[in-house]
């Protein structure tokens, strides 16, 4: 299962996030997004364990918790959704004026 987790401290490492859900069973991967201009953490991230049950069981148990002074939020992520708001099929921009 994917998990969301949000409201992350800036200085909150992966190996901090994997601890705190390897409590609940085996994770795959820990994920922080970093800004890829200035290299620092947005402050959310997404983590994969294998197990659903064991997942949810981190999700309930972790959400509203505190993680280095911050309470985080945690929950299934949800897939990625089509942004296509700049998009008018023809490679440019939407102008709705034609």
């Amino acid at each position: 299962m994917n998990i969301f987790i949000a409201k992350l401290d800036y200085d909150t490492q992966e190996a901090d996030v994997r601890d705190a859900f390897e409590a609940y069973g085996d994770v795959d991967s820990v994920k922080i997004i970093m800004d890829k201009f200035t290299g620092r953490s947005k402050g959310y991230g997404f983590i994969e364990m294998p197990n659903d049950e064991e997942a949810n069981e981190a999700i309930n148990n972790l959400n509203d918790s505190e993680l280095d002074g911050r309470t985080i939020v945690v929950k299934k992520s949800r897939p990625k959704e089509s942004n296509n708001r700049y998009s008018n099929n023809r490679g440019g921009y939407r102008n709705n004026n034609y």
